[in-house]
């Protein structure tokens, strides 16, 4: 049987006297957290620690008497991402727990170092597997951050305006990919549901270039619309554009091109019975019901 459960029980403060000792003040963090939240995260991982190895079982860390331990290493690791503590930061909250309980236990199996190899090498894969869990949990949550403000800001460039009563504008800047033509058909679509709107004019002056793809992942676009009940203008088609879609040789069917928003904006007029007159002066009464 190790001496490590034992050696936890009997020495856990001195253990996390020397425990805090051990670890810097860069590691800490204080501009990120409190001395009071971090003392508290590291006495209950001592404890639950100390619970985990009282089967004897020291270095199984999969099983299920160290789950109350994983867990929380999960929390901790994911709360950290979120707070900006790097992975180094992160792990070394585990592994500068191997330095104090080590030096118990020299201190404790004094004249025996078989037995305190032994146990030092016990000591180091308990501790060795606890940190390597901690650091891939942060990676995973930190992905997990990097991908939800990934989604965050391609919703964020893809803002779907209400142009008039039945007319929406979805202005595109940047390149159109798979990922973001997902998010765009989503927008527009929830949009198209929400304000029963049946002409939206996709704006693509700030798309780069136009590419295969990109006109492939415009025609589902505009496809899923009309299945929607909106039909879709593309504006913004410069001559450069032009060219490009004439070389390549993509047919965009019967869709509606023009080359500027305002030229599209006056054809989703007509479609919709309404027009524009020089010398009306725009009233929210005539804004409102279509007059105008």
């Amino acid at each position: 049987m190790s001496k490590i459960p034992q050696l936890l029980r009997e020495h856990e403060q001195s253990i996390f006297a020397d425990w805090m000792k051990e670890m810097s003040s860069a590691s800490r963090r204080a501009d990120l957290m409190n001395d009071q939240e971090f003392n508290q995260q590291a006495s209950r991982f001592l404890q639950l620690l100390q619970q985990a190895v009282q089967s004897g079982e020291v270095a199984e860390v999969s099983g299920s008497n160290f789950a109350q331990v994983r867990d929380f290493l999960a929390n901790l690791s994911a709360s950290r991402a979120r707070q900006g503590f790097t992975p180094t930061e992160t792990a070394t909250f585990v592994f500068s727990l191997k330095r104090p309980i080590g030096a118990q236990l020299r201190k404790s199996l004094q004249g025996n170092s078989e037995e305190t190899f032994g146990e030092i090498q016990s000591l180091n894969d308990l501790i060795d597997k606890l940190g390597l869990f901690t650091s891939e949990t942060f990676i995973k949550s930190r992905e997990e951050i990097i991908v939800r403000q990934q989604r965050e800001m391609l919703e964020l460039s893809t803002p779907v305006v209400k142009l008039w009563d039945g007319v929406l504008a979805l202005p595109l800047i940047g390149t159109l990919d798979s990922a973001r033509t997902q998010v765009v058909m989503e927008t527009l679509l929830q949009r198209v549901v929400e304000t029963g709107s049946v002409v939206a004019i996709i704006d693509i002056t700030g798309v780069p270039t136009v590419d295969t793809l990109v006109a492939q992942h415009l025609i589902k676009t505009v496809t899923a619309a009309r299945l929607m009940g909106a039909d879709c203008i593309i504006s913004g088609i410069r001559p450069q554009i032009a060219q490009t879609i004439v070389h390549l040789g993509v047919r965009l069917g019967d869709i509606t091109t023009k080359a500027t928003l305002a030229d599209a904006f006056l054809v989703a007029l007509e479609r919709t019975g309404s027009s524009i007159k020089r010398g009306m002066i725009a009233t929210p009464a005539a804004v409102n019901n279509g007059t105008l």
